[in-house]
């Protein structure tokens, strides 16, 4: 017979009868009571007696009728006694469900309302009948047949309370019989609560004699929807719950429903009114309240001809717009309003006639958006300098007015000013103080571009208007570099990737403080260093005669040196720009220097150590080096970007900036989670080289120098942390290789590669731009590298994104780079996606105004080998075959 459905009497005297999921019949029951007895509106069950409420389970264990009609005596039970006995007062609930295979199956139903899709639940019904009869078990049947939930109550208390609990969509009220409750009044305590609203409640009234139709008024004013001539048929009273569910409930599921759309509009950005087809407000939502000075209620009901125009329009505009509108077309275009402070804005106004009922127009909807031009924020901001505040309309007022519209850093100035009523003189203050501001003549150059494009927008055509607004509204973004991601962050490699390198973490905070691996090492380092250049072991001497190629294989440095390359390298490559000579400084100064920021990297450190230093410094010695790299740069350029390369990771823990910022470290706290290790770098290598005289390399050069140098080296470090990757490399291509291509074809003359690079120098931004790019192209080489270090570097980078997986683990934090799991991450795939994402259009730049035939050879070979292990699904650095030989 499988689980039967149980029920459960409540303290207040409810009892609800729930279905089994596994039930096959809606009508078998098992009685559930709790605490030994309960009291159902002051009849006292116990629950030793078995026939203590035969009335809720007879009512509920009858077969289903036969098709000629109820009969009650046939199918009551044996325990009918028992219920004959419970006073009328008793309040009695039961709910079923029905999973019989001949009815309809309670199911959700969609329905369309416009291009708005809704899901309603099944159909839920509340009889509220005093006695069990023909009609109550006829409605009882009916739902049972409809597949709708159905709830019986026996007193107004009861009916209440399921009710308040069940929101059903129908209400069946008995109204035949006033003897034991009045169903109007009944009627009235329902329609007094909030969920009334959209529930159909239905009067079933005694059928009367041949004489005069009664009056349906009585029962309308008391909240009743219907009224249903007493049919016990099971027939009548599913076509009466049919037709109710196929009207007015589902054009009150409908009505619902427009709340979520009134909702959107309410916090919609855009000011939006709509009228009747008589051009009377129907509606206009908060943003049009702010735009216009207006409260709702000032506008809700009046026509637009009551309200002040404009005198700024022309002549025949509202006859144009009438025109198009009455023909049911859209219209948009530029229009001058008035706002309640008879100031006048202008606006980019859409009117759009909607259809309804007869196929005539019954409404028009406008939106509305403020044109930002200097002569709507000043109007604007001098409006609401006059409108007086107080209380919590101050406070409301002030919290609601962000004049935000599409361009969403037009915020109105009142945003940003005090409204606190007890300091008027302070608000006075601000005000004036704001005032002065918008006197102002700030000509920054983008503030000039958008003035010319606000200007060009004037006269205008609509289309060219809105194309300028697009392009304002780009122009006020504050990422103007960062692309649009498309196709390439679908793969998880390259998502995790710019996830890891190109955000500052997800901003959580944990518990956990990250502690670096070792304690700031402030003093020298005790192992021995050269005395001087030519002191150099001949072993490392004969490597550094090779430093000047870009094949010069750094790891052999490192071997030779005991992973202390930096030192050797850096003495040769600085004699060489002559940095100790520009400095004024002697070679002991700048070899203790060398030694003090070497000893601040971590060997422990897989990837960034002083051997990546070492690797970048190697780099940026070789293009600048480049002819043209040279001609464009200055002395003191040359040593910044060396100094600048030796020092860009010092005290790097091994781990991501994200990393830091997840972790809650110190670090991550004192530069307030922004371009933390990248600022780090650079202050800890000016407090290191300023504690101690003995390799301050700075002490010697004048002040306006000091301050130059250390601004460009500043500069160059934090150009490689990478949430600014795309807006260096753009800003090189549309300020370097642009011009310098159009160079190219406008001039074929011999000096034209002179002049270009002459023309660099006359131009430090550009120069600024040539250092950053030349920097981030040294840091992140190593693709371009030759293929035996490239596929090092590879590894090494590897190891170093698994130790902190590893970690991130251990301390429970984000893991900020999932696929770098040393389980399951396949090398070559990541190193495909970091040269598709970042090297490829980098590098292409780069070469494109330095000339790097070899290295751009080698980038096309490694992304092959990478391309050959990813074909033949190898997840590792090299084919199994080559890392056995």
């Amino acid at each position: 017979m499988g689980c039967a459905p149980s029920i459960h009497v409540s303290q207040s005297g409810v009892i609800y009868c729930r279905d089994s999921d596994e039930s096959n019949s809606p009508h078998q029951t098992t009685t559930t009571i709790s605490q030994g007895a309960a009291t159902l509106h002051g009849l006292f069950i116990k629950t030793d007696a078995a026939d203590s409420i035969p009335s809720v389970l007879a009512y509920q264990s009858r077969q289903p009728p036969p098709c000629t009609g109820p009969r009650r005596k046939e199918r009551r039970e044996p325990g009918a006694s028992a219920r004959a006995r419970a006073p009328h007062c008793c309040g009695i609930e039961a709910e079923t469900q029905t999973s019989h295979s001949s009815v309809k199956q309670a199911s959700t139903t969609e329905i369309q309302i416009g291009p708005m899709r809704l899901t309603q639940d099944p159909i839920q019904v509340l009889l509220i009948f005093a006695k069990e009869d023909n009609q109550s078990d006829g409605f009882w049947w009916a739902c049972d047949r409809a597949g709708y939930r159905c709830n019986i109550a026996r007193t107004p208390e009861s009916a209440l309370e399921c009710f308040l609990d069940k929101h059903q969509e129908i209400i069946v009220i008995d109204h035949r019989n006033s003897r034991y409750f009045d169903a109007e009044a009944i009627c009235r305590s329902l329609r007094a609560t909030k969920p009334s609203e959209h529930t159909v409640i239905l009067a079933v009234v005694p059928r009367t004699s041949d004489q005069e139709e009664t009056s349906v008024l009585p029962l309308l004013h008391a909240g009743f929807d219907r009224r249903f001539m007493e049919n016990s048929s099971i027939t009548a009273c599913y076509n009466e719950l049919i037709q109710i569910e196929y009207g007015e409930v589902r054009s009150q599921f409908k009505l619902r429903a427009c709340n979520a759309v009134f909702t959107a509009l309410d916090h919609c950005q855009e000011a939006i009114e709509i009228t009747s087809e008589d051009h009377v407000i129907q509606y206009v939502n908060p943003a049009f309240e702010r735009m216009m000075g207006y409260h709702k209620g000032e506008l809700i009901g009046k026509e637009l001809t009551e309200l002040p125009k404009s005198d700024k329009n022309r002549a025949d505009l509202l006859d144009t717009i009438n025109t198009f509108i009455k023909k049911g077309k859209e219209w948009q275009g530029v229009y001058y309003a008035r706002r309640k402070s008879g100031d006048s804005i202008q606006q980019h106004v859409k009117i759009t006639p909607v259809v309804g009922q007869g196929g005539k127009i019954r409404h028009f909807v406008s939106l509305k958006r403020l044109r930002c031009t200097n002569e709507n924020n000043k109007q604007l901001y001098k409006s609401h300098c006059d409108e007086k505040y107080t209380g919590d309309n101050s406070q409301s007022e002030s919290h609601s007015f962000r004049c935000k519209n599409r361009r969403k850093d037009s915020i109105d100035v009142k945003s940003i000013t005090s409204q606190s009523s007890d300091a008027p003189s302070l608000q006075t203050r601000r005000y004036s103080s704001m005032a002065r501001i918008h006197s102002m003549t700030i000509e920054a150059p983008i503030t000039k571009v958008i003035n010319i494009i606000n200007a060009a927008q004037e006269n205008s055509p609509i289309t060219v208007a809105e194309a300028l607004d697009r392009v304002l509204e780009i122009l006020r973004t504050t990422e103007l570099y960062s692309p649009q991601l498309g196709t390439k962050d679908e793969d998880p490699h390259t998502s995790d990737l710019v996830g890891g390198l190109m955000t500052d973490g997800l901003r959580r905070l944990s518990g956990n403080e990250y502690v670096f691996s070792k304690n700031m090492n402030l003093s020298h380092s005790h192992f021995s260093v050269p005395v001087a250049i030519n002191d150099v072991p001949p072993c490392i001497a004969q490597l550094l005669d090779n430093e000047e190629s870009w094949d010069f294989n750094i790891f052999e440095l490192e071997a030779v040196t005991n992973k202390r390359p930096l030192v050797y390298l850096g003495l040769k490559v600085f004699a060489r720009f002559g940095v100790a000579e520009f400095l004024n400084c002697s070679e002991a100064t700048l070899r203790a220097w060398l030694q003090m920021i070497e000893a601040n990297y971590h060997s422990s450190n897989s990837y960034h150590n002083s051997t990546h230093a070492a690797d970048v410094l190697h780099a940026t010695a070789f293009f600048l080096g480049k002819e043209r790299v040279k001609g464009s740069l200055d002395h003191l350029d040359e040593v910044a970007a060396l100094i600048a390369a030796t020092i860009h990771d010092v005290d790097h823990p091994g781990r991501t900036n994200s990393f830091l910022c997840n972790a809650g470290s110190e670090l991550a706290v004192l530069y307030n989670d922004t371009a933390v290790l990248e600022s780090h770098h650079t202050a800890l290598a000016f407090q290191l080289t300023a504690k101690d005289s003995k390799c301050n390399i700075f002490k010697n050069i004048d002040r306006n120098h000091y301050r130059t140098l250390r601004q460009a080296i500043i500069d160059m470090v934090l150009a490689t942390e990478m949430t600014k990757h795309f807006e260096h490399v753009n800003k090189f291509v549309n300020s370097i290789n642009k011009p310098m291509a159009s160079d190219e074809n406008s001039s074929h003359s011999e000096g034209s590669d002179c002049e270009c690079t002459a023309n660099i120098k006359n131009f430090p931004d550009n120069q600024t731009l040539i250092k950053r790019m030349m920097i981030k192209c040294a840091d992140v080489a190593n693709p371009c590298r030759p293929l035996e270090l490239c596929i090092e570097w590879a590894g090494r980078i590897s190891e170093e994104y698994f130790a902190q997986t590893d970690e991130e683990k251990r301390q429970g934090l984000p893991v900020v780079m999932p696929v770098f799991d040393r389980n399951t991450c396949s090398i070559p795939k990541s190193q495909i996606s970091f040269i598709d994402y970042f090297i490829t259009d980098m590098f292409d730049a780069w070469d494109a105004f330095a000339h790097l035939p070899v290295l751009m050879q080698h980038l096309a070979n490694n992304y092959k080998h990478w391309k050959t292990l990813d074909e033949l699904k190898c997840k590792s650095l090299r084919l199994p075959s080559e890392n056995n030989n």
